[in-house]
């Protein structure tokens, strides 16, 4: 085991990520530039597409981190049948999930169950697709929508904060699995879909545009809310939560639903951008 992945384990996750959550909201003009300029210069972050393109002009870190792209910096795939990809970032591992099982990497692998926090929810994606997406730093940080769909239930389950860099990823036994994160169950024309977003290490703070900051506060246990009854209904390509600050989004299809295309660890991709199509 290496430095890192020790550090992973002896880390108080919790504190230092509230920390971080405080930190990133503080105006006071010396911090906040200073910690933007770092990132835009570290990272290369590209802010022309930004609707606010000047980097030292939002209020604080987290403005910054969560801002809003120009309306044509991203664009929908114009097939309708497409799915889309809910997130910029890199491909962490995407395909078929296996009698339940879904891959992680280097012989890792975690159960839809474990996931979702819930035996009977995973069995519809039980010999589904997935795809599991890692946003950097330098990444537009607002989560859309791949399908169509209305929102049946959210789901806060409890758990560590684990880094989701890729040494941790290949370290970590059932690391997805473990961490903090939200589960959001919609039902589409097609059939039913999940869009997790998993919190990490320094940055486990995740707002929707249904409930607004919905993490932190962290769960004790596992947290269910059901929107059944409400009409919560968000188009394909619309955004539906926000990182504040970055971390990882996992998606879920049925086998009947939609067929992803054959994808590689690491490939870049952006909001918007065709992830597969429907399978039907």
């Amino acid at each position: 085991m290496t430095f890192n992945v020790l550090l992973q384990y002896i880390l108080p996750h919790r504190f230092l990520s509230r920390i971080v959550y405080w930190a990133t909201r503080w105006t006071f003009a010396p911090w906040k530039n200073f910690l933007i300029a770092k990132i835009v210069r570290s990272y290369d972050v590209d802010m022309t597409e930004a609707a606010q393109p000047d980097a030292l002009a939002y209020q604080h870190f987290n403005a910054f981190f969560t801002r809003k792209l120009r309306p044509d910096a991203r664009q929908a795939d114009s097939d309708a049948r497409s799915v889309l990809s809910p997130a910029d970032g890199r491909i962490s591992q995407a395909g078929a999930i296996v009698e339940g099982r879904i891959f992680q990497a280097k012989g890792q692998s975690y159960t839809a169950a474990e996931l979702l926090g819930n035996t009977a929810s995973a069995e519809p994606y039980r010999n589904g697709s997935f795809a599991t997406i890692y946003l950097s730093p330098r990444d537009y940080h607002r989560v859309h929508m791949p399908l169509a769909g209305r929102l049946m239930e959210t789901v806060h389950v409890p758990g560590r904060i684990f880094s989701v860099a890729p040494f941790a990823v290949e370290a970590i036994p059932r690391l997805f699995a473990r961490n903090e994160r939200l589960v959001c169950h919609f039902e589409g024309e097609h059939g039913p879909f999940v869009v997790v977003m998993v919190g990490a290490i320094l940055v486990s703070s995740v707002a929707t545009v249904w409930d607004g900051l919905v993490i932190p506060p962290y769960a004790p246990g596992i947290r269910r809310k059901s929107f059944a009854d409400q009409h919560v209904v968000l188009e394909r390509f619309a955004e539906m939560a926000r990182f504040n600050m970055g971390s990882t989004v996992i998606v879920l299809f049925p086998k009947d639903v939609a067929k992803l295309d054959a994808w590689q660890p690491q490939q870049q991709l952006r909001v918007g951008q065709r992830l597969g199509a429907l399978a039907g």
